[in-house]
């Protein structure tokens, strides 16, 4: 299956720049660059972040498709520069080095739970630097620019995307009421927790660890409201939604696993407890879907297609491989067992992640809208979803025979 919204990505860590090419989205939507610059200073932020964060200011220049604010219809062409590229610009220069030159940052050390040993196995990277700048989540800030600009196409359908932290080191909270009130006190924690309480274990787990050498991984929750229902699809597999938003969570640097709904607790609860029960609407809008659900243990997902609940994905990030005090790996360019390369790194990105994550399930979202209603504008697209929504109301108005 072809996605309406295609994400295309280039760029190494410490190379000049991140670029994003976003194909697919309608002419004439309202595109600014400090709207995306929004989402990315998101990213930078949190609890437990390393020093690479105090080089990168993220800012990005549109450098395609968007006119006078306003985009054309055609691929959109998203540039954020490294900083720390002038740091690097020896080592990671596209150009072939002068005669005699003699790396002075060469990597052959993997670290256990990074992509260094498999990457060089599959592309046969002697110096495995050259995998670690590209498997480095620094490719998540093209992620993020790029999901700004869904982010702006779903408001124009009535959906907005969030997300916030549930866990880290082994520190839980119970999940933040879901309201405008609710994400405001998210937005204002630098772990995006809204249990200042349990945000204030997280932190002291996240220092105990920095004092260790150690890292530390957590859960984090998205949640989609104002989603209609028939988006996806179950005639083919690869169409089905929430296989595409599992993938699109576990493509994520660090994530091992993925929940919707109930998730894993579904698995040891009886049918009754787990459906969510159908009621009708009687005072719904000509274009609000007509459905109450009393419960939304399913995610807003059934069969692979939306059911104008609520969206709802939690996903589980590993600590981050880079350890301050390595652990044993093996030198493969001697064969010596030795420690594991140490790079410059995050203590605890969950918070980051989360934001990653919203970004990627607003261009999956994104693109099913489009693939739904269609249209080559903004105002085609809205019109059809206008349409869409009272057909829906209408076909629940009449009465049976």
């Amino acid at each position: 299956m072809r996605a309406a919204i295609r994400l295309t990505t280039a760029g190494e860590s410490h190379g000049p720049c991140v670029t994003a090419i976003v194909e697919g989205i309608p002419a004439g939507l309202a595109v600014s660059a400090a709207d995306i610059d929004r989402e990315l200073a998101r990213r930078q932020v949190g609890y437990g972040r390393g020093g690479r964060m105090q080089i990168e200011r993220d800012r990005v220049e549109i450098k395609g498709g968007v006119r006078h604010g306003v985009s054309l219809g055609y691929p959109i062409c998203l540039v954020v520069e490294n900083r720390d590229w002038a740091n690097w610009q020896g080592e990671m220069a596209a150009e072939a080095p002068a005669a005699g030159w003699v790396s002075e940052r060469v990597v052959t050390v993997p670290r256990p739970g990074h992509a260094d040993l498999a990457g060089r196995a599959k592309f046969d990277h002697r110096d495995m630097r050259n995998v670690l700048e590209r498997a480095s989540a620094r490719e998540t800030v093209a992620r993020v620019a790029a999901g700004a600009i869904c982010k702006c196409l779903l408001a124009e359908v009535g959906v907005e995307v969030h997300g916030q932290t549930l866990g880290i080191g082994g520190i839980e909270t119970a999940r933040a009421e879901t309201g405008e009130a609710a994400w405001d006190k998210v937005e204002a924690s630098d772990l995006r927790c809204a249990d200042e309480p349990a945000a204030a274990q997280m932190r002291q787990r996240i220092d105990e660890a920095r004092e260790a050498g150690d890292s530390l991984g957590g859960v984090f929750e998205v949640v989609a409201v104002g989603v209609p229902a028939g988006l996806g699809s179950y005639a083919s597999w690869e169409e089905r939604l929430d296989g595409r938003l599992g993938q699109a969570m576990l493509s994520i640097p660090g994530i091992k696993a993925v929940e919707i709904g109930l998730g894993f607790r579904a698995a040891g609860l009886p049918g009754s407890r787990v459906q969510d029960p159908i009621a009708l609407r009687p005072d719904a809008g000509d274009e609000e879907w007509p459905f109450a659900r009393g419960s939304n243990n399913a995610g807003g997902l059934e069969g692979g297609v939306t059911n104008g609940e609520p969206v709802v994905l939690r996903a589980a990030m590993k600590p981050i491989p880079t350890l301050m005090r390595p652990l044993a790996s093996v030198d493969v360019a001697s064969g010596e067992a030795t420690e594991a390369h140490a790079e410059r790194s995050d203590v605890c990105a969950v918070p980051a992640a989360c934001v990653v994550a919203e970004a990627m399930a607003a261009l999956v979202l994104a693109s099913a809208v489009c693939e739904k209603f269609g249209g080559d504008t903004v105002e085609d697209l809205t019109a059809a979803h206008r349409a869409y929504m009272r057909r829906l109301r209408g076909r629940w108005d009449a009465q049976p025979g």
